[in-house]
């Protein structure tokens, strides 16, 4: 059984491509506002971008869970949330808040991998 994060991160890509798809054609047919559309495309791409970036922290760090779990949370919250206003503000207006606390959890993500402990490059083949 693959680990957790690789699982995560291949689930969370391809979910990404799915919601990117749905944003370009079916969203636009519930939904005219541009700004909206941008946002949900914004959510798309930082999913996918962070999903790619799971995955080379899976291989190069395989032991740093905390980079691992704040990109994991970090994509939830912020696509997540972003995701949830976009398809109905009203309903989900209190989500509004875990937007940024999404954001700074990516960022943790990027400072945890940076600083934490990696396996070098000739032990990737």
């Amino acid at each position: 059984m693959p680990p957790l994060f690789w699982t995560l991160g291949c689930l969370y890509g391809a979910s990404s491509v799915a919601f990117g798809a749905f944003g370009a054609h079916g969203l636009k047919q519930r939904i005219t506002d541009p700004n909206r559309i941008a946002n949900w495309s914004t959510a798309a791409h930082y999913q996918l971008v962070h999903s790619g970036v799971l995955l080379l922290a899976n291989i190069a760090a395989p032991q740093n869970t905390l980079a691992a779990s704040l990109f994991t949370a970090g994509m939830t919250m912020f696509s997540g949330s972003i995701y949830c206003l976009v398809v109905d503000p009203q309903r989900f207006k209190f989500m509004g808040p875990i937007t940024p606390l999404g954001g700074l959890c990516l960022i943790g993500g990027w400072v945890a991998l940076a600083f934490g402990r990696r396996v070098p490059i000739s032990r990737w083949s």
